[in-house]
C-alpha cells in the first residue's frame, strides 16, 4: 500500500471503500455523483471558488495542516458543487484542498451539494464568517458579500449568519476605512479594537497619524481611544474658535454698537462671511429707541 493511501485510510478514506457507510468510492464518483453523498474526488478535478472572499492562506499554517494531512489523512470531507462533467469547485475546504496537495494526496474526500452560483457563493461566505482565524477585513469583506451579492439586508443577514445587528455593523464600517488602513488590518498589524477606535476620526490624515503611531509605539486600544478623543477634542476646540473669533475690524464694529445703543450687541460670522447681528431688547420703548438712533445713523 502507497504512502498516499495509508494517510487516506487513516482518516475519511478508510471509509470511502466501505460497502457499510453508503459512500462512494473514487472508482464510482462520476458514475452515481448524488448531491448530499460524499466520495472520494480526484484533486486535479476541483478548482477554487473565485468568489472565495478569503485570498491569504498562511504558508506556515498551510505546511503544519499538510503535516497533519500526512500523518492522520483528511479528518474533516470539504464541500463541493459538481459544475461539469468530472468538474468541481469548492465550496468550503479549500485550505484542507490546499493543504492536501502540499502532503501530496491526488484525491481528497468531498462532500457533494447542489448549490447554483448565488448558494454556492453564499455558503462560503457564511463558512468563512463563522471560522476563528479570519482577519477582521476579511469577515467584512464578506458580510459586504452577503449583501451586494446574495440580496440580504442588514437584519436579513443578522439572523441568517446568527450574529448581532450591531456585529455586523461595525464590521462594514472598517470599509469605509482608506486603503492602506484596510491594508493594515489585512495584515494583522491592527486590530479590531484599533480599527473601530480610528473609524471615529473623520479626517483621513488623521486615521493615518494614528495607525503610523500604533505602529511605531505599539500602542493597546485603550492608548488609541485616548489618542482619538483628544485629537477630535482639540478639533472641536479649534471649529469653535474659528466659528467665534471676528476679525479685527469688525470687533471694533461690535464695539461702536454696543457704545451707541447701549445694549448687548453681538456680531456673528462664520469664516464664510455669512452671520448675523443680535441686538436685545425688552420692551417696545426700547425697540424704538433703538431704531430711532440706527436710522439717525
Amino acid at each position: 500500500m502507497s504512502e498516499q493511501k495509508k494517510a487516506l485510510g487513516r482518516g475519511l478514506g478508510a471509509l470511502l471503500d466501505s460497502n457499510n457507510t453508503g459512500l462512494g468510492s473514487r472508482s464510482n464518483a462520476f458514475k452515481s455523483m448524488d448531491n448530499g453523498g460524499i466520495y472520494e474526488i480526484e484533486i486535479e478535478t476541483i478548482k477554487a471558488n473565485p468568489d472565495q472572499p478569503r485570498k491569504d492562506f498562511d504558508s506556515t499554517s498551510l505546511n503544519e495542516l499538510a503535516e497533519s494531512i500526512k500523518s492522520l489523512g483528511i479528518i474533516q470531507p470539504i464541500t463541493v458543487r459538481k459544475i461539469a462533467d468530472k468538474q468541481f469547485e469548492v465550496i468550503s475546504g479549500e485550505r484542507r484542498l490546499r493543504a492536501s496537495q502540499l502532503a501530496g494526496l491526488t484525491a481528497i474526500p468531498a462532500f457533494v451539494r447542489e448549490a447554483n452560483d448565488a448558494l454556492s457563493l453564499e455558503l462560503a461566505l457564511v463558512e468563512n464568517i463563522q471560522r476563528q482565524d479570519l482577519n477582521s477585513l476579511e469577515i467584512a469583506l464578506s458580510y459586504q458579500h452577503l449583501i451586494q451579492d446574495c440580496g440580504h439586508n442588514l437584519e436579513g443577514l443578522a439572523e441568517r449568519v446568527g450574529k448581532n445587528f450591531t456585529t455586523i455593523n461595525n464590521y462594514l464600517r472598517l470599509l469605509k476605512l482608506p486603503e492602506s488602513v484596510q491594508l493594515a488590518l489585512r495584515e494583522n498589524l491592527l486590530s479590531m479594537g484599533h480599527a473601530r477606535a480610528i473609524i471615529n476620526l473623520d479626517s483621513e490624515a488623521d486615521q493615518l497619524f494614528v495607525v503610523d503611531e500604533i505602529l511605531k509605539k505599539s500602542l493597546s486600544v485603550r492608548q488609541v481611544e485616548e489618542l482619538v478623543r483628544n485629537l477630535r477634542n482639540k478639533k472641536s476646540k479649534i471649529e469653535s474658535s474659528s466659528k467665534t473669533s471676528l476679525p479685527f475690524k469688525y470687533q471694533q464694529y461690535n464695539n461702536k454698537l454696543k457704545k451707541e445703543l447701549g445694549k448687548n450687541t453681538e456680531i456673528k460670522r462664520n469664516p464664510k462671511g455669512k452671520g448675523s447681528i443680535s441686538i436685545p431688547f425688552t420692551s417696545d420703548q426700547q425697540l424704538d429707541q433703538i431704531l430711532q438712533k440706527l436710522l439717525q445713523n
